[in-house]
């Protein structure tokens, strides 16, 4: 099987006009080595599951890629590194970028947003994890910036994430968005005795619009209900994770 041939595998592409030199990859829950409740794919190494079955899942994806992905000690914050610098040690971080071919970019995920980026030219990537909090806080802005390019020839696309019809709140949630941006309340649906469904898909489009990011694909899913082939933290609580990558791929 070859770098990027992810025909045997269960995983997902991101389904967006990105230039031929950019590919993605999403792992699923499906297709590895883990047993319950981590069952299967698993690539989350502190979530309790058994280290063997998370190093054979983790080797099962790195035959997919062209190098070890950046993986990052996440934090639901907002600091972005090149993932050209990321090596052995995790470092705390929410989103990575690269503009070296080769270097593989992820976040992990089990219901908050996974983000990818790509310009243009496809010279430049990057992943973020954008939980409510650190969406709230600014990751895709600081994401956005860190490409070093300029946002209108960015394009985004948003992974699965707990969907509006799942993602239950309470009011400071709304608060904190509506402080940043009033128009946030058109992502936030009350249900009574203090409580919102928000759609975290449309709070992350708001945001990159006002950075002039309009170009936003992905955001139909739902990792709550869509038990079958996603984890969910809010579901499930004992749980595995789900990666998104996205790299430049290589010259042949």
């Amino acid at each position: 099987m070859s770098a990027t041939d992810t025909t045997a595998s269960p995983c997902l592409q991101a389904d967006w006009p990105a230039p031929a030199t950019v590919r993605t990859l999403i792992t699923t829950r499906q297709g590895g080595h883990s047993r319950q409740p981590f069952d299967s794919f698993n690539l989350g190494s502190h979530v309790g599951d058994d280290a063997d079955a998370v190093a054979a899942n983790r080797e099962q994806l790195r035959a997919l890629l062209p190098n070890e992905p950046a993986w990052l000690n996440q934090v639901h914050g907002t600091h972005v590194v090149d993932a050209a610098q990321v090596g052995d040690t995790l470092l705390d971080a929410d989103a990575s970028f690269a503009s070296q071919p080769g270097t593989v970019c992820v976040v992990m995920t089990a219901d908050c947003l996974p983000v990818l980026l790509c310009n243009d030219d496809g010279t430049v990537v990057a992943a973020a994890h954008a939980g409510w909090r650190g969406l709230c806080d600014g990751v895709l802005e600081a994401s956005v910036a860190a490409t070093g390019v300029e946002p209108s020839s960015l394009m985004a696309w948003l992974g699965p994430a707990i969907g509006p019809d799942a993602f239950e709140v309470g009011a400071e949630v709304r608060a904190a968005f509506m402080a940043c941006d009033p128009a946030a309340e058109q992502a936030f649906s009350a249900i009574g005795e203090g409580k919102y469904l928000a759609d975290i898909y449309l709070l992350a489009r708001q945001r990159l619009a006002a950075l002039g990011v309009t170009r936003v694909y992905g955001g139909d899913f739902c990792t709550v209900i869509d038990r079958e082939r996603f984890f969910s933290y809010r579901r499930d609580k004992s749980t595995g994770r789900m990666a998104s990558l996205i790299w430049l791929q290589p010259q042949d």
